[in-house]
């Protein structure tokens, strides 16, 4: 048996189908998804139309898929879900484009279905980490703290950004911050050196709205320390972490990272320090591991040049430079994670997934973290002028991976020092 495919109206009132099943989409390839890509949808998965197509279904009886834009004289829309912390998606919303200048928010569109009185997704756990549980973040209970840590520190922008974040947009990493816990975000690069397709804190006037608001200043090193250090001295599972959804890249600003990591390491040996990156400029990488560095991730959408610079569409460095910065990081004796932003059909198609085992090869990352790529999955087609898939399947990727590297882990989130081997 497979899920009923689900398809909402105009007020987003969902439906299952009567007969047609659901289906998915890998890279540009309508297919009908198997056990191993569906799961039932987990707590806290969120589900959202998707304006400007038409949701299509698998009609067993003719061997056929179908596209619909009514449902008794009801206009339909397609269903995605959208799948919690510690999942990836293995599977896009199978659909039909009807509107090309509707270009849809950046969300991680995945596809859905119905059986046994629940939905199902396209999605795989990747992460048992459970520290990003949606369950342990509550913004109402969070208030006080952040009135607490704003009066101690009126003068502190960081600490009234951060504040923002984590109530604006529930921001994790922000929210870490006042529960003084876990992983803690930094953010201090207004500017970036990439035009990202999918950037989260920029997008231009003809797309959809950037998901957040970028910092607009650059942190002094007293305002950094001033929140990071109690943050590293006493919070359980310690991280801060420099790179976010929040700003360009934090490499534009190695030198007061740099500064930063030496005050604090200077003051205490505890937590982690680790960056997230594009990996842009190796020198700068270089300083940072000079001055006390712990881990870094490096984000990828591709192993293969060609798609890299489509997506990231790079200024001044090149996907080279990218692969050397992960050398300097390893032979520095950091905790290497490639950041690889997963697109189905894409991600896990033949050449793309030789050219990943090459790099891993030649780099050694310990971990790989499989994000899903939050954005539309039209406008990603173009933007890389990919018309491939399907893939073999974002588990059987992963099992080709771990056969082939099995000292390589799989995960969705960073990890403190304690946890690296």
């Amino acid at each position: 048996m497979r899920p009923k495919m689900i398809l909402a109206d105009e007020g987003g009132n969902i439906y299952d189908h009567p007969e047609l099943e659901m289906a998915g989409r890998s890279g540009t390839k309508l297919i009908a998804p198997d056990e191993a890509e569906i799961i039932p949808a987990p707590p806290h998965t969120q589900f959202f139309t998707m304006p400007g197509r038409m949701p299509v279904g698998w009609d067993r009886r003719r061997r056929r898929y179908e596209a619909m834009d009514e449902m008794s004289d009801m206009v339909c829309y397609p269903v995605a879900a959208f799948p919690p912390p510690g999942y990836t998606r293995t599977l896009l919303p199978a659909t039909m484009l009807c509107d090309i200048d509707c270009v849809l928010p950046l969300w991680a569109y995945t596809a859905a279905g119905w059986m046994e009185d629940q939905f199902w997704i396209a999605a795989v756990k990747v992460d048992d980490f459970d520290r990003w549980n949606p369950d342990y973040y509550d913004v109402e209970e969070l208030s006080p703290k952040i009135e607490a840590l704003l009066r101690k520190h009126p003068e502190n922008k960081l600490i009234r950004h951060l504040s923002r974040c984590a109530t604006r947009y529930h921001c994790f990493n922000a929210m870490n911050l006042f529960y003084r816990r876990w992983e803690c975000g930094i953010p201090t690069s207004p500017a970036c050196n990439a035009s990202c397709v999918g950037c989260l804190s920029w997008q231009p006037s003809e797309r959809c709205p950037a998901s957040q608001e970028r910092i607009d200043f650059v942190p002094t090193v007293e305002e950094i320390v001033q929140i990071a250090l109690p943050h590293l001295e006493e919070a359980e599972g310690a991280i801060v972490s420099f790179g976010q959804g929040c700003e360009g890249e934090p490499l534009l600003q190695a030198d007061l990272i740099a500064e930063v990591i030496r005050r604090l390491r200077s003051q205490t040996d505890k937590g982690t320090v680790h960056l997230n990156t594009n990996g842009s400029i190796p020198s700068n990488v270089g300083k940072l591991c000079d001055a006390g560095l712990d881990s870094i991730r490096i984000s990828l959408n591709s192993a293969r040049p060609i798609f890299y610079h489509r997506y990231y569409k790079p200024k001044g460095y090149s996907f080279d430079d990218v692969i050397e910065s992960m050398k300097i990081a390893k032979s520095r004796g950091l905790f290497l994670s490639i950041n690889l932003l997963v697109y189905p059909g894409f991600t896990d198609g033949g050449d793309e997934l030789w050219a990943l085992m090459d790099l891993i090869d030649e780099v050694r990352p310990d971990m790989i973290q499989l994000r899903n790529l939050n954005i539309d999955p039209e406008l990603y087609l173009r933007s890389i002028n990919y018309r491939g898939g399907p893939g073999i399947g974002i588990t059987r990727f992963m099992k080709a991976i771990n056969d082939e590297f099995p000292e390589v882990k799989f995960g969705y989130f960073n990890r403190p020092k304690e946890m690296f081997h």
